[in-house]
């Protein structure tokens, strides 16, 4: 077989290493602007030299170099007005190692320490999950805006405003020791699962799944629980896991979504589901149950049914209640009531569930309306059940959620064509 051309070979790469590289670059140029054009620069002197001389043994240590190289020229230009850059401009090319003696802790991957940067707790948790999304995951100010329905302009700002808090403030790019972790740790894990969940179910788009978000999230939290042998970690990567075993039987092949009950579970992919499973049940195990275990204890009962007949609903249920204690939300509940429907009747689901929209916090999330339409549904109600649906769709904003609503709106029109 022929070898792919230079210009995939370059390209496999900036796939693979130019976050890792972006991350080492800021921690050695503490910089996150400087370290963005550095990383750049050294993929334009790839494209240059990697067609002539052939993609080196060590790409990522020779990115590394070629975007220090960059810092470096610009420092120089920096140092007269700035006493800051003279003191990182001798370390650069006076302690630092030359490149051909890096060790492994310069060419670790950085990825972990620049999280803990991100979601540092002087930045709102706003500004945590734009920057974290932005530097550590790699996407565009743009993407980062449409995934979380905020104008692109706004989030450009709430970025910079978060890259000069940490400049201005000195945040130093390390993870936190251990006695500062607890808090921190929380932050960032909240961040993780975000991404995640972002990537598994967007909120908006023409696309109900994006890979790239959802993959770079499980990588953090296994970089996370190679570094912490945390309960909460665990089940967090577990969660992660178990949601992740269902991606290809979530869409149909013409991308239209398929709900839990209907999905082919022979395309589950069995080795995430073990590999979940043995997570939460070492975090279980601990003496401090938290609300990822508990989440993803729930996904374990899902993915260990063979078909949708088996699923425990009364496991789930108490599950639920457990998790309710640990995170008192109305999503919690709703999700819960849902449980109960599936354990008992669709009647008692819906008195849930209407209590719940009384309280008025889910008036405009469609998945309360749309887990009412579907238990109306389920008890022959049509008439109520095309209504529940109808508000549904005029919340949701993914477009393969809203073809799913219109289905349901198809089939439950009632007799008069209502």
């Amino acid at each position: 077989m022929a070898e792919p051309p230079q210009e995939g070979k370059i390209e496999a790469v900036y796939r693979a290493e130019s976050r890792s590289v972006f991350a080492t670059l800021v921690r050695l140029l503490r910089d996150f602007d400087l370290a963005e054009e550095a990383l750049q620069d050294a993929f334009l002197a790839a494209v240059e030299q990697w067609p002539r001389d052939g993609v080196p043994a060590n790409p990522r240590a020779w990115l590394i170099s070629a975007g220090r190289f960059k810092g470096i020229d610009v420092l120089r230009r920096r140092i007269r007005a700035d006493r800051s850059a003279r003191e990182l401009l001798h370390y650069l090319e006076n302690e630092l190692p030359a490149p051909d003696r890096w060790d492994a802790e310069t060419l670790q991957d950085d990825r972990l320490l620049l999280i803990f940067t991100c979601c540092h707790p002087a930045l709102s948790f706003e500004a945590q999950i734009a920057l974290t999304l932005r530097e550590v995951c790699g996407l565009t100010t743009e993407q980062v805006a449409r995934a979380f329905l905020t104008a692109t302009p706004t989030i450009a700002k709430r970025i910079v405003r978060a890259k000069q808090k940490i400049r201005d403030a000195r945040i130093p790019y390390e993870v936190p020791s251990r006695g500062e972790l607890p808090d921190r740790l929380d932050s960032v894990l909240k961040v993780v699962y975000l991404v995640f969940t972002e990537g598994y179910a967007a909120t908006s788009g023409p696309a109900l799944l994006q890979a790239d978000l959802s993959g770079e999230a499980i990588y953090l939290g296994r970089m996370l629980l190679d570094a912490f042998r945390d309960a909460e970690v665990q089940g967090l990567l577990a969660l992660m896991l178990l949601h992740e075993s269902r991606r290809e039987a979530r869409v149909s092949p013409d991308g239209e979504l398929v709900l839990l009950e209907d999905q082919d579970r022979s395309l589950w992919k069995r080795e995430l589901i073990e590999e979940g499973v043995v997570l939460v049940e070492r975090a279980l195990a601990s003496r401090d149950v938290g609300c990822y275990t508990l989440q993803a204890a729930i996904a374990a009962v899902h993915a260990q049914a063979r078909t949708a007949v088996d699923t425990s609903w009364a496991r789930i249920a108490d599950l639920y209640d457990l998790l309710l204690r640990c995170t008192p939300t109305p999503v919690v509940e709703l999700n819960r009531a849902v449980a109960v429907a599936m354990r008992d009747t669709p009647e008692v689901g819906i008195r849930l569930i209407d209590s719940i929209l009384d309280g008025g916090e889910l008036q405009d999330y469609y998945l309360a309306h749309a887990a009412r339409a579907d238990l109306l549904r389920r008890t022959g109600n049509r008439r109520e059940a095309n209504a529940a649906y109808e508000r549904a769709l005029s919340l949701a904003q993914s477009e393969p959620v809203r073809r799913f609503l219109n289905r349901r709106l198809r089939e439950t029109a009632d007799c008069n064509g209502e």
